[in-house]
């Protein structure tokens, strides 16, 4: 949801208001659970809100921000860590005992290959592929359109 709104933020920003209500329509949710999704973007510094008449605007460059940067800020991970490991396997169990020393260092090689990967990809580069891909579905129904009254 959260490069969703994005997408409409960076499609729509220049052309209409954003508001929550406009951005719940497009995702096809509640508009509270957008607003509490613009608190956290807000509180990461991402956007500012005006409340009433307002609407919303981006408070940072998007070029700026990563698929990372959102992924912090809207996903609830303790610590840092990407997979939550239990803290006390049973130490007179073959398994147990020895499970961290066989996924720790997995677990941390698979999250530093995904932050590295969402790092990558800022969302300027989404909201690009978005208005990629609309002018491609304008174009092909401006075709088809043309197609038909020929």
């Amino acid at each position: 949801m959260a490069l969703h709104i994005f997408s409409c933020i960076g499609t729509y920003e220049n052309k209409m208001k954003i508001t929550s209500d406009l951005l719940a329509f497009s995702v096809n949710v509640n508009p509270v659970i957008i607003r509490r999704l613009l608190q956290q973007f807000k509180a990461a510094g991402f956007i500012t809100v005006q409340r009433g008449t307002g609407g919303l605007a981006m408070a940072k460059p998007m070029e700026e921000i990563t698929l990372l940067d959102v992924y912090q800020a809207v996903e609830c991970i303790e610590d840092g860590e990407l997979f939550r490991f239990h803290e006390n396997p049973n130490p007179e169990c073959m398994v147990g005992r020895n499970i961290h020393n066989i996924l720790d260092g997995r677990l941390q090689q698979v999250q530093q290959a995904m932050e590295d990967e969402l790092r990558s990809v800022t969302i300027a580069d989404i909201v690009t592929d978005t208005r990629r891909c609309i002018s491609e579905e304008k174009r092909a129904a401006s075709e088809k359109k043309k197609a038909i009254s020929t």
